[in-house]
């Protein structure tokens, strides 16, 4: 029988084994999960509130538990471990409280005004998760949350490294008392995940990760005409213009680059600066990046853990090594230290131009790429050009000039004005270009798996 096993990155230790399910178990998940959903979308919005609350107050008694197996399973710091439970309680409560009024009926005229018209926003079925790594509990949970609201079930297959994460959040779920069949775990291979998109009885896919997985999966979706939404990587990029505060400007990007080891879609990546300011802006930040300290997770005083994996570990020493051969240079770390688990130095790359990874793709770690623009409009021109167009920000005394530059100009989802945060469940999170399509949070994931309906009154 094919298993799955998962293994601490901090000390290359193997956590546990994991039984792969055969596609007939699986088949039965999706089952259930529709079973589940044939009653739940019976209730009112009010009358599932209550089962969103219960599971916040839940996570919230097992953060300590929790924090810790996401550590063990991809070596995010505890403490961050911690913060990602509560954000995601309130997620749930978040929901709970706004779900019934941004769902309800609204009344609407039609024939001219004379008559009236109801919009439903009805639920639709079994919505399929597809799940990365890097935010265990939260990535499924912002998903998780919104469709039980809307009154869909969930099935969900985590990252494999991550499959106690998803075990975890399902065993809360249900001593919260959440109906049988609404979550559901799959630990499945990946031709099991196709025949999933493919079956009957799924009704929307959502999928977190990479752009060319995100192609692939986005494909079998349309072939057979399902939904789907799609939260891909990106290589956000923060200006620093020519009236930035530079002491802010470089405290707030080094906490964006190192935020989660540096393993966040929408990190800062790329660090746009003016000539103006350029020299003020490297010289503090690599002295702040070149002294961060990197240890064991667990460790409060730790700033920085180990990357995920194995895996992940060859693929940033890889993109560094060729952004070198093609003339970055190296201002802090690129060298990982001799010692066990997957550590990767806080990295500074300087003289980043286009062919390069450091310029062109993503980098899921901890490693800056510095480009230098002639003026703020050669900033935002750099900034721009990207495939991706997730998130980004931008530093300058002037707000209404940010504003304008972000609103009319800066072609991504998300643009955070001199600051950085990775998500609010007040707003709406998603990117365009080949960072994906569709939103959630803010209302707007509560919507993308429902049938607007249009109900017409004589």
């Amino acid at each position: 029988m094919q298993q799955i096993t998962t293994t601490n990155p901090a000390t290359d230790e193997k956590i546990t084994e994991y039984d792969v399910m055969s596609q007939e178990a699986a088949f039965d998940k999706i089952k259930a999960a529709h079973e589940g959903f044939l009653s739940w979308r019976t209730k009112s919005h009010q009358e599932r509130a209550p089962y969103l609350r219960d599971i916040a107050k839940a996570l919230r008694a097992s953060s300590d538990d929790l924090a810790q197996l996401m550590t063990q399973e991809m070596g995010k710091l505890l403490r961050d471990g911690k913060t990602e439970v509560e954000l995601c309680a309130q997620i749930f409560e978040y929901t709970a409280e706004h779900g019934p009024e941004m769902l309800a009926d609204e009344e609407r005229r039609h024939s001219g005004g004379e008559k009236k018209g109801i919009v439903a926003h009805c639920p639709i079925g079994v919505i399929y998760r597809i799940q990365p790594w890097n935010f265990p509990i939260y990535q499924p949970v912002r998903v998780l949350a919104a469709n039980l609201m809307a009154g869909n079930s969930v099935v969900l297959k985590h990252a494999e490294i991550c499959t106690g994460s998803g075990l975890k959040l399902k065993e809360i779920c249900d001593q919260a008392g959440l109906p049988e069949g609404l979550f559901e775990v799959v630990i499945i291979d990946h031709d099991t995940s196709d025949k999933i998109i493919e079956h009957e009885l799924v009704r929307g896919v959502t999928m977190t990760g990479s752009d060319s997985a995100g192609r692939y999966i986005g494909q079998v979706a349309t072939k057979n005409l399902k939904k789907s939404v799609l939260e891909l990587g990106s290589n956000d990029a923060y200006l620093v213009l020519e009236d930035a505060d530079i002491e802010l400007a470089v405290k707030t990007c080094v906490q964006g680059r190192l935020y989660n080891n540096g393993q966040t879609c929408v990190s800062a990546k790329r660090f746009i600066v003016t000539d103006a300011v350029y020299d003020a802006f490297v010289e503090a930040f690599v002295a702040q990046m070149d002294g961060i300290a990197m240890g064991d997770p667990m460790n409060e005083e730790t700033q920085l853990g180990p990357l995920s994996s194995a895996e992940q570990f060859d693929t940033i020493c890889e993109q560094v090594a060729q952004s070198v051969e093609k003339g970055a240079d190296v201002l802090c770390g690129g060298t990982p230290p001799e010692r066990t688990g997957q550590y990767y130095p806080a990295t500074v790359l300087g003289n980043c131009k286009p062919g390069m990874p450091a310029y062109d793709d993503e980098i899921f770690g901890p490693v800056a790429s510095v480009i230098r623009a002639k003026d703020d409009e050669d900033a935002m021109r750099i900034a721009n050009d990207s495939r991706y167009g997730l998130g980004g920000g931008i530093f300058s005394a002037d707000a209404d000039k940010a504003v304008k530059l972000a609103r009319d100009h800066f072609d991504t989802g998300m643009i955070r004005i001199n600051s950085f945060g990775a998500a609010d469940p007040n707003m709406p999170f998603g990117g365009v270009k080949d960072s994906g399509f569709g939103r959630e949070h803010g209302g707007f994931g509560m919507k993308e798996f429902t049938n607007a309906k249009a109900i017409y009154l004589p």
